[in-house]
């Protein structure tokens, strides 16, 4: 008895808790910032101080990233935050789209990515930037990600050998998560204003980057994962900024809500 508590007690050195509490940290530590944000969306009703182009690009590079993992394997812990982020984000997607219908004034023609029977309805007009990840049912949503996470996977499985494209894949999904921040920093100038935003989320998603550019720098991973991490840093630093310029003031949201 004596024996097997010394060997468990040998096996759990410092090191493995840190390993274990950095592992969790990543896993989560992706998705906490957001927390605040659906709550603050949850309790105003009011969703116009959160750019859905954040989830879009937090969707795509997720999925790009689940699919790099199948020709580089990395880190488990960084698998499953992704697998996690992209559950978070479609949450968010539905509680906003659900808040924007509650909203709406005036009942506009529903924008939809398929029509109900299951037959593309896409015209010239839906891909007009005006529409593009503005539809009015969370269905759509859905089904666009499942139509690029399909057509992506059949790619990826095609060129699973090829190592250009893989480097590729993974590079490209770095890229967009380190550039997720940008859609919410042009709304932010758009409107002079982040009215809506949670002011904590920026701050999590700066202290979660911060993390995250330190744990690649500790586990030597390659270089391209401490740049992105660096250039995200300085995209919460300047959205960060734009809460202390424009304050709490709506700005332009103002009536935002009504269907146009």
């Amino acid at each position: 008895m004596e024996s097997g508590e010394e060997h468990w007690s040998d096996d759990l050195t410092v090191y493995v808790i840190l390993n274990w509490i950095s592992s969790l940290a990543m896993i989560v530590g992706g998705v906490l910032p957001y927390v605040p944000q659906y709550m603050e969306i949850k309790r105003s009703g009011n969703a116009d101080g959160f750019s859905l182009y954040v989830c879009l690009s937090l969707l795509v590079a997720n999925i790009l990233r689940i699919l790099f993992w199948f020709g580089s394997h990395y880190e488990t812990p960084l698998l499953v935050q992704s697998i996690v982020m992209n559950l978070s984000m479609l949450a968010i997607v539905q509680l906003c789209v659900n808040v924007k219908q509650s909203k709406d004034i005036i009942k506009g023609k529903d924008k939809l990515f398929l029509d109900g029977s299951g037959s593309s309805s896409m015209t010239l007009r839906d891909f007009d930037k005006r529409y593009f990840w503005k539809w009015t049912d969370f269905r759509s949503y859905v089904e666009f990600i499942a139509a690029f996470t399909l057509t992506v996977s059949l790619l990826t499985y095609i060129l699973i050998d090829n190592a250009i494209y893989i480097e590729v894949l993974g590079f490209t999904s770095l890229l967009i998560e380190a550039m997720l921040g940008t859609p919410q920093f042009y709304d932010n100038y758009l409107y002079k204003s982040t009215y809506g935003m949670s002011k904590t989320m920026v701050f999590l998603w700066l202290l979660g980057d911060s993390f995250k550019t330190f744990y690649f720098l500790l586990r030597n991973s390659p270089l391209q994962f401490s740049v992105c991490g660096s250039l995200q840093i300085a995209v919460d630093l300047a959205i960060l900024s734009q809460t202390v310029w424009y304050g709490s003031s709506p700005g332009r949201r103002k009536g935002l809500h009504v269907s146009k």
